[in-house]
């Protein structure tokens, strides 16, 4: 049985339902105040209660890996857990906060925001990554216009690899460096991206702006 951790939607989205990326400091959209509310209003609840209730919010560290002016682009083959994904292109490195990630931070009185170590793990995970690399957080990412964006919101963050990356799984996952031409010769054509991939891509110059620079 997996637990995953969720947030109540209406504490998240008081005001209004965010559709596609959201960058932070941009529609009073601040890292603090999301992390801060993910921290004290999260909770693990089992996994097949979550994906039927969409008055909670399964919190996703969403990893965009960069170097350079290219980005890293995977395949999941259908060898892959989720058969919704079978198949598809993804630009988003991640996956659910389980129990596992909840370490104890600082004072015992403070929890713990599992963020980061679940960013961790699903990086180490999914990919061997070498030299070093940074990763920062740019915005958040919704999609309540399907029954799986319903119950999930992303916490989209930028990988800046200074080295290589590599699918580890190769089983599950393939995987290679691309341009944003490449990339938007894909999107053109129809190539078949997931949902928050395809939403992400619309904004790829504002998301990366260094690496768009680049390819000027």
């Amino acid at each position: 049985m997996e637990f995953v951790y969720v947030t109540p939607r209406e504490r998240l989205f008081p005001e209004f339902y965010p559709h596609g990326l959201v960058l932070f400091g941009s529609e009073s959209w601040q890292e603090e105040d999301f992390v801060a509310h993910v921290r004290d209003e999260g909770f693990f609840v089992e996994r097949a209660y979550a994906e039927r209730t969409p008055s909670l919010k399964q919190v996703i560290p969403y990893c965009v890996v960069a170097r350079g002016d290219e980005v890293f682009l995977i395949r999941r083959t259908r060898s892959g857990g989720d058969a919704r994904l079978f198949d598809k292109l993804s630009i988003g490195i991640g996956g659910h906060v389980n129990p596992e990630d909840a370490v104890s931070e600082g004072a015992a009185d403070v929890p713990a925001c599992p963020i980061e170590a679940g960013t961790r793990r699903e990086l180490h995970e999914e990919l061997v990554l070498t030299g070093s690399f940074e990763t920062r957080s740019v915005g958040i990412l919704n999609d309540d216009s399907n029954s799986v964006g319903a119950v999930h919101v992303g916490l989209v963050r930028v990988v800046t690899v200074e080295g290589d990356a590599a699918i580890r799984e190769t089983d599950v996952l393939e995987g290679r460096w691309v341009s944003h031409a490449e990339l938007h010769r894909l999107r053109d054509e129809g190539a078949n991206f997931e949902t928050w991939s395809a939403l992400l891509l619309e904004r790829l110059d504002e998301l990366l702006p260094e690496t768009a620079a680049a390819t000027r």
